[in-house]
């Protein structure tokens, strides 16, 4: 434990439903600030699916203190240009992604999501992930939250975390209890704005000497879009899709449609990457953006894609789960030994008190990136407006998107590299505060009690003379 915790940790038990990024990097914080969890996860064993993402200075700090900035590190690319191409793989635009380095101190990296998933595994004991444990129902009261899963079985706690991904069952059941009540907004109650359907594979290690690119020390972030198609190729894609409705058949079809599509800096096409590509590792993505009102209520809260679904363009959907995590974190490790309802429902109103204008602003410029890649007049018109945009343009959007730089509280804070301050993350002022009140309030109990000996130690010394 660390000297900057306190010596009395919440007995607050907290159930994480969903292992995925969000859920394990929530665990992993709380297994170093000591304060009992356990996660479900519906699938029987680790599932191999989903693409790269782009990382940087508003996650680094939190890696290094979990201890695992090097691994990542050293399984990531970083990156410094994002090019954009068409189909005669001619460059149309280019985005200069190097002034990160200085607004927070890392250039954006790639890192596969398998690789940072089994490198936020490692800080998870595996008894504390329950496989083959799809929650079904959830149910809260005063006295403690219940979660019923498809196999009958029910396990109880404090606080129940919904990381379970866009189609969030705990952020169902939990809507459902606040529809009933009519405390929902009508526009969480809506189904998901629908976007666009990707094709998300990793292929087996390439060959250097047909891909001579991947000898550098860097990572090439490139997007081919269609000439009058209904599609683009990038390198950032999302994972998270409805499995009940696309199956390897509809995948299939899909790799036939696009096989054409030419790939930048060499002769070959998508044909070639799919070749290298094992078939259970490709699968069809609906893809949605929809930022949700409703965060939390009573026992139950919510990260990740579960309270906001954003577009794979920025690649922000990733990164601002583990925002949500360190957020939630924070709060939960700032309650009281046994706390009450009331002070979990407060606990959860600060978490998003500073999360949601933060993931707002993420969404936003998710949003705006869409448009880099969209096939009608206003996406041409984007693109062509972009060959002419100053660079200082863009670097002002990136000081948006690296200033939010957040840390855990309770574990020693590292030093921030960026030449541009962070963004002020509210609970870490908070636990900074609390930490001189209850510094002066130790010092005055030790004062105290020195006074209370000198005086005893006066009155008593003349009758021993």
């Amino acid at each position: 434990m660390s000297d900057t915790q306190r010596q009395i940790i919440t007995n607050a038990r907290v159930l994480i439903v969903g292992a995925g990024i969000g859920g394990l990097t929530l665990a992993a914080m709380l297994e170093k600030a000591g304060i009992e969890y356990v996660i479900f996860e519906r699938y029987k064993e680790v599932q191999p699916l989903g693409s790269a993402l782009s990382i940087g200075a508003n996650v680094m700090p939190l890696f290094e203190q979990l201890g695992i900035l090097e691994e990542v590190l050293q399984e990531a690319k970083p990156f410094g240009f994002s090019t954009g191409y068409n189909e005669q793989r001619v460059a149309t635009r280019t985005l200069d992604y190097s002034p990160a380095e200085r607004i927070g101190g890392y250039l954006p990296h790639i890192v596969s999501r398998p690789d940072l998933y089994n490198i936020l595994l490692k800080l998870v004991p595996s008894k504390k992930i329950l496989m083959s444990k799809k929650v079904l129902a959830l149910l809260q009261n005063k006295e403690g939250a219940l979660v019923r899963c498809s196999d009958n079985s029910t396990f109880h706690g404090d606080i129940v975390v919904g990381a379970d991904g866009a189609y969030s069952a705990v952020r169902q059941s939990l809507y459902k209890h606040l529809d009933k009540k009519g405390e929902l907004p009508r526009s969480d109650n809506m189904p998901l704005p629908f976007n666009s359907v990707c094709l998300v594979g990793q292929t087996r290690p390439l060959d250097p000497e047909m891909f001579p690119h991947l000898k550098d020390n860097h990572a090439w972030f490139e997007t081919t879009i269609g000439d009058n198609k209904p599609y683009a190729v990038s390198r950032e894609l999302d994972s998270s899709f409805r499995n009940s409705e696309w199956g390897p058949e509809a995948a299939d079809a899909m790799c036939k449609e696009v096989r054409d599509f030419p790939i930048p800096r060499n002769t070959m096409t998508m044909g070639d990457l799919i070749d290298a590509t094992p078939k259970e590792y490709i699968s069809k993505v609906m893809l949605e953006e929809k930022l949700f009102d409703t965060w939390h209520g009573g026992r139950t809260c919510l990260i990740g894609d579960a309270c906001h679904k954003m577009y794979p363009s920025a690649g922000l959907g990733a990164v601002s789960a583990i925002h949500d995590a360190v957020a939630l974190a924070n709060c939960i490790y700032e309650l009281p030994v046994n706390p009450t309802l009331d002070d979990i429902k407060d606990a959860f109103k600060l978490y998003k008190s500073e999360r949601y204008p933060l993931a707002k602003t993420a969404y936003d410029t998710s949003h705006r990136l869409t448009t880099i890649i969209q096939q009608n007049w206003y996406g041409h018109l984007i693109r062509a407006v972009m060959k002419y945009m100053p660079k200082s343009i863009f670097t002002r959007s990136l000081q948006v998107m690296y200033a939010y730089r957040p840390q855990a509280s309770f574990l020693p804070l590292v030093e921030d590299r960026g030449q541009n301050k962070p963004a002020p993350q509210l609970s870490l002022i908070r636990a900074r505060a609390n930490r001189i009140a209850e510094a002066k309030v130790s010092n005055a109990a030790a004062t105290t009690s020195t006074t209370s000996i000198s005086t005893t130690t006066s009155a008593v010394s003349p009758a021993v003379l």
